[in-house]
């Protein structure tokens, strides 16, 4: 029977406000984000507008500059927001994310996301890098469903747990992995925006923050533009710094088809 419910309901959740945080595009060399002081600039308008936690994505190279970067960030916005690392694994060495992930410890950071060049999956290499670390590490971004996501778990590879509803088999497969990371006493962070990652965060009980990506001084986000009454802009929080979730029925939000069909580049028909 069709129900009319949105989603969230139909999860056990609510419509609760959801803290956001800004998530920033990977450092540049453009005048955008191209040095920590750019970034500690961002981050600082990103608190005044009442954000409570930013995330950055850095460049990479070289490593003095990225320590500089999350103690110039630090610096920056005092200790009233929470702050994440994210180079994407991009450091070259295990030494090298160690030496990023000192800085972090002492500049008091929330999370380090996939520091080295792994690919995000060693569950030995970052269990080791947990053990000489304060910060809890997150990983499990690049890997997919299920059974991988709890090796990682079981395996000591990981703090927080990364999921995507796109990627790790829609709603139904993201939810398995949240309720099971909740099993482990675990907490799971929603990799991107977008409708359907409102609805499943607001769906469970282990997540601190919804990620608006990816924002950027001097250029417009546009998550979402496909959608007529719904967008992920570095404006879309309220004065708490929270995102709402959509409460019409299903994801409760309207598909622009004019422009889906604007950028169309093939497709198929199947009729009954």
């Amino acid at each position: 029977m069709y129900r009319g419910a949105p989603v969230y309901e139909l999860l056990g959740g609510s419509d609760r406000p959801l803290p956001a945080y800004a998530s920033t595009h990977f450092g540049d060399a453009s005048g955008g984000l191209d040095s920590p002081e750019a970034f500690a600039d961002f981050a600082i308008r990103c608190k005044e507008m009442g954000y409570p936690a930013f995330k950055i994505h850095s460049w990479g190279a070289p490593i003095e500059r990225e320590v500089r970067l999350v103690t110039t960030v630090r610096e920056a916005v005092g200790d009233g927001m929470q702050l994440m690392h994210d180079p994407g694994c991009t450091y070259r060495t295990f030494l090298e994310a160690l030496t990023v992930g000192k800085a972090l410890d002492e500049a008091n950071y929330l999370w380090y996301e996939d520091p080295y060049m792994d690919g995000g999956m060693s569950a030995f290499g970052n269990k080791k890098l947990r053990e000489l670390l304060r910060t809890p590490i997150m990983i499990t971004e690049h890997i997919r469903g299920l059974e991988q996501h709890v090796d990682v778990i079981v395996a000591g590879g990981t703090d927080l747990v990364r999921v995507d509803a796109n990627l790790d088999g829609g709603l139904t497969g993201a939810l398995k992995i949240c309720h099971a990371a909740e099993g482990f006493g675990l907490d799971v962070e929603i990799h991107s925006p977008g409708p359907a990652h409102r609805h499943l965060m607001a769906s469970i009980p282990n997540s601190n923050y919804y990620e608006m990506s990816l924002v950027h001084p001097k250029a417009p986000t546009h998550n979402g533009k496909a959608y007529l009454d719904y967008e992920d802009e570095l404006e879309s929080i309220d004065a708490n710094g929270c995102v709402s979730v959509p409460t019409g029925p299903g994801l409760g939000v309207s598909i622009d088809w004019d422009l889906v069909r604007l950028n169309q580049t093939g497709g198929f028909v199947f009729e009954a």
